[in-house]
């Protein structure tokens, strides 16, 4: 007997309850979205496609890491996945719920309406006692017939963030940790500036999370209107425009509905030649009538 059809989503945002039963349902594609070592551990769901943010779903023609393609690159690699318009995608990653935010919102930004994040990724899949699989993952049948319609405002770059610093209207929230924010420490990435953008807020990503997973709806709220005020338009930013995709995810459960990500983020505002201001230290400010 086969399962449930995929249905409309409940959210930005689905847990193993809901996708299990749903795993192969017609018109519901499930994208491995892991980097780095979860990726290389070539474990995933089963019969999941591996939407590869290290690789070919980046653009590498530039020196920063994890640009977005643009459309014509996007549609190319999100047909041979074997994806349709019309489709229900869920994304995953091997973390928990790291790299899967950075695929929601690259899909998000190129259209793609009827998308969501798996909670807790492929830990929690495990967790629940699931199937899982090894080895090369299996490609998609046939090719898609998707085609990216990019979403004007979704990626931003640096002088729409330098805009954004002054307008009273938005806030500018990083998600790198605490001591990379004050430019206590070193960054990961060799030369880049230590600090942050004047002006901009500090929010974690991790502080949004418990045990890889998103925190309810109630704490998300709590953790934004501190930052937020009544500033509606949120950009986020982060080392290279992973994790600030998180912050996007969070803001959106928390009823934001305004948002951007800085696609550079500190591996172009930080590096020493970007004539972008920096200053060191904790934030300054918080929210703003």
């Amino acid at each position: 007997m086969s399962g449930p059809a995929a249905g409309a989503l409940p959210g930005p945002l689905v847990d193993t309850d809901w996708l299990a039963p749903r795993l192969a349902a017609p018109g519901l594609v499930v994208l491995d979205a892991s980097i780095g070592e979860h990726r290389a551990a070539g474990e995933r769901i089963p019969g999941a496609r591996p939407f590869d943010i290290d690789g070919a779903l980046s653009d590498h023609s530039g020196p920063l890491p994890h640009t977005m393609p643009g459309a014509d690159h996007f549609t190319r690699e999100l047909r041979a996945l074997g994806v349709n318009d019309g489709d229900t995608v869920v994304v995953y990653d091997g973390a928990g719920l790291y790299s899967s935010a950075r695929a929601w919102w690259m899909l998000r930004a190129m259209g793609v309406d009827r998308v969501a994040v798996l909670d807790g990724g492929l830990p929690a899949w495990r967790a629940a006692g699931l199937p899982w699989e090894s080895g090369a993952p299996v490609a998609a049948a046939r090719p898609g017939d998707f085609t990216a319609r990019p979403r004007p405002g979704l990626i931003v770059g640096s002088d729409e963030v330098a805009a954004a610093l002054t307008d009273p209207a938005s806030a500018v929230l990083d998600a790198r940790t605490r001591d990379r924010f004050a430019g206590a420490v070193a960054e990961p990435r060799p030369g880049l500036r230590p600090g942050h953008m004047p002006g901009a807020l500090n929010l974690p990503f991790g502080e949004l999370q418990r045990d890889g997973r998103m925190r309810p709806a109630s704490q998300l709220r709590d953790a934004f209107a501190p930052l937020a005020g009544e500033r509606r338009r949120l950009v986020f930013s982060c080392g290279s425009g992973v994790t600030a995709c998180i912050l996007a995810l969070g803001a959106e459960l928390a009823g934001y509905d305004d948002l951007a990500v800085y696609d550079g983020s500190w591996s172009e505002w930080g590096l020493p030649g970007a004539e972008r201001p920096v200053v060191t230290g904790p934030q300054s400010g918080g929210a703003q009538a």
